[in-house]
Order: structure tokens, then sequence, then C-alpha cells
């Protein structure tokens, strides 16, 4: 099973983009999205210095749109899983299907502005501890009235919250943990951002968003999330709320992944994956020139999307979690595309079912409190409108 991922923020270097823009129609699609953005995606992407792209307002559109120009030059319609971290998690949505790329790189540009305008408002921070007892930590962060934003696995938390706090954090650190201050413009993913969490909301409310193609996995939880309005509501309030990339990796295992392809500006995941998940391939992509490797492991570890086509176009509903299925429909009942039609107990928590496509439930392929797999069909939908 094959998971595409797309980075967040730090991961951006001096000229990344230029390799990228002798590939026909580049330029010209870097040109649009700059437009639906409000940043010059091009100049940002190829000659702007590293001062420049930090600025939050500039970097993450830059971001979104650099994860989505890679994927246009890969065939991941045979990927199965895909997610991404912080603002990634807007291209991830969008290579999933619940966004369009020009909803995704629009609602990166807002949210890039406006969390750069709620930096402003208050002198505040991050700091990255490194490790101590992941528990201990977070109880030492809270202690010391701080946030902890990133909770990004292999010994990585990032704690947030006032300038005058962090400093006294990393003057008093837990036990066997070091702390190094970020440079970053503010206190992300915490409520310092409420501001710029509402302005993203009335933004995405005139968004339609679309039902998830591949098993997408939430930076809230870890887990799948299989109704496109519900992931969009998840994509607002991550604003303010922490980043739990450890759990998206304990997912990337519970499902089975083989394989990991990070997009560009590729690295930052990969290294925290070869920490915490042994014995999977990873592949960066950066120029063109890892294309190639990348075409590879995508034909090797392959799988196809969550919904599944049945016969005569039916549409198949499956787990994207290992546990135990309970139904929430009888068979013939008629279901709407998005619907919750059951939900799989993992040993996260329940993750919902969603039926792929509108129609009758002509069939339970699986059964109350059947051990279920990732992957394995639960239900088919026919008759789809």
């Amino acid at each position: 099973m094959l998971a595409v991922l797309a980075p967040g923020q730090g991961s951006q270097k001096p000229g990344f983009l230029a390799p990228w823009l002798a590939r026909p129609g580049v330029e010209a699609r870097l040109r649009w999205w700059s437009a639906l953005s409000g940043v010059d995606l091009v100049h940002l992407g190829t000659e702007a210095d590293a001062e420049e792209i930090k600025d939050t307002a500039k970097t993450q559109p830059l971001l979104v749109a650099a994860a989505l120009l890679t994927a246009e030059h890969l065939p991941l319609h045979d990927a199965a899983v895909v997610a991404g971290h912080s603002v990634g998690e807007l291209a991830a949505s969008a290579l999933a299907g619940v966004l369009s790329p020009e909803a995704a790189v629009t609602l990166a540009g807002v949210r890039g502005r406006e969390m750069a305008a709620a930096c402003a408002l208050e002198p505040t921070g991050m700091s990255a501890v490194l490790g101590g007892e992941p528990d201990e930590v977070v109880v030492a962060i809270d202690a010391a009235g701080l946030y902890a934003a990133n909770r990004n696995g292999a010994g990585q938390i990032v704690a947030a919250g006032s300038l005058a706090g962090l400093e006294k954090f990393a003057a008093e650190p837990p036990a066997r943990a070091k702390v190094i201050k970020l440079q970053v413009a503010g206190a992300f993913h915490t409520p310092f951002m409420a501001p710029a969490e509402a302005a993203l909301a009335a933004v995405a409310s005139g968004i339609t968003a679309g039902t998830p193609e591949k098993i997408l996995l939430s930076n809230r939880d870890g887990t799948p999330v299989g109704h496109g309005p519900a992931m969009l509501l998840r994509l607002v309030r991550q604003v303010t709320a922490p980043v739990r990339w450890d759990l998206c990796m304990q997912t990337l295992a519970d499902l089975g992944v083989t394989a990991i392809v990070e997009l560009a500006p590729a690295g930052t995941l990969a290294g925290l994956a070869k920490r915490a998940l042994k014995g999977i391939e990873i592949v960066t992509v950066n120029t063109p020139d890892d294309l190639a490797k990348a075409r590879d492991a995508i034909a090797r570890h392959g799988s196809a999307a969550v919904a599944a086509p049945g016969v005569s176009g039916d549409s198949v509903a499956v787990a994207t979690g290992a546990g135990t299925f309970t139904p929430a429909f009888s068979e013939g009942d008629r279901v709407e595309a998005g619907q919750v039609i059951g939900s799989v107990q993992t040993a996260h928590g329940p993750v919902d079912v969603a039926a792929p496509g509108a129609g009758v439930l002509t069939e339970w392929l699986a059964r109350h409190d059947d051990p279920v797999a990732p992957g394995r069909p639960l239900a088919r939908i026919g008759g789809q409108l």
C-alpha cells in the first residue's frame, strides 16, 4: 500500500522550484495559482531568499502549490493513502478529491495571510522539545502555560505560546529533554490563531467539498476522514488545534503502508518516517530527476483507491482501518454520497465508513463485529445517481 505525503511549513528551501520551470506548462500553472493565492509563486520558488520564504503569508501557498505541482507529474491514482502536515493538509485534501487544486491554493493564501496577521497581534513563538518521555513533556508544557502545538513522533514535540513562557520553559526543561527555539512568526496551532481560524472559516463556507477518493488522514487525530464537508471543517479548525502527526504515522503503520512518497519540498516527513516506520520504502521528490524513482515505487506499491469500482456500475465501501465493523444501515436502504454507513472500531477509536456514491445499499460484505483489515470490502452500493 502506498501513501503520499505533503510537507508543511519549515520544509521550504530557496530556489527549490527552479528545476521544475523547464517542464512544459509549469510556469503557466504557477502564474494561475499566483493569481488565486495573492503571492508570486514563480518568484518565491525560484529567486526569493530564505528570509522572504520564511514569511508565513508567502510560505503556506508556496508549499501547497509545490506539492500539487509535483503530484501532477505522478500517477497518483494508484496511491491509496494521502496525508499532509499542517498546511500540507490542504494539498492532501486536493489529492484526495475533497478540494480542487484551485480551492486548495486559494485557502492556503487566505490561511497564510490571516495566520501572519494573528502572529502580529501578540509576541508569541514556538520551541522544539527533543527527547524526554512524551507524556511528561506534554505535562511540563501544559504546566508552563504553553501548548503542545505539534506532536511529530520520533521524540519531537513542539511547544508554543508567549515568548516569556517559552524562555522560562527553556531555562527549566523537562527531564532528559532539550529545548530549541524555532524561527517562526508565532504560536501556530494554538488559540492565539483564533482570528485566523474565523477568517478562514468565512472563506471555506463558500466551498463545496467532494467525497474523498482515497484514504485521507486528519492531523487532528490521525484517523481517516471519509466525508468531504467534515474534512473541510477539520481543515479550518486545525489552525488552532494541535498537529498530531505522531498519530498519522501510527495510522500509516496500522494500514499496512509499505511505501511513502513525499512531495516537494521533501525530506522533513521522510526523516520522521525513517525513525518511526521501520521497514518501509521512502521516496523523496524534490526535482524532476526524482520522478522516475517515485513512479517505480508507485508501480510496485500502488493499490486501488477507497472508492473501488464494483460490477455493473456499483461502488464498494472499504475499511480504512483495522478493527471490528459495525453497520449503521440495512440492505435495501437508500444512502447518499459521503453518508456514514457504519464504523470500524480501531485501536484509536471509531473510524467512520462513508458511502463512496449515492444509491441503494444492495449488499453488506461484512457483518456486525466482523474483524476487518484495511482495504477490506464492507458494502456494495448500486444504482448510483
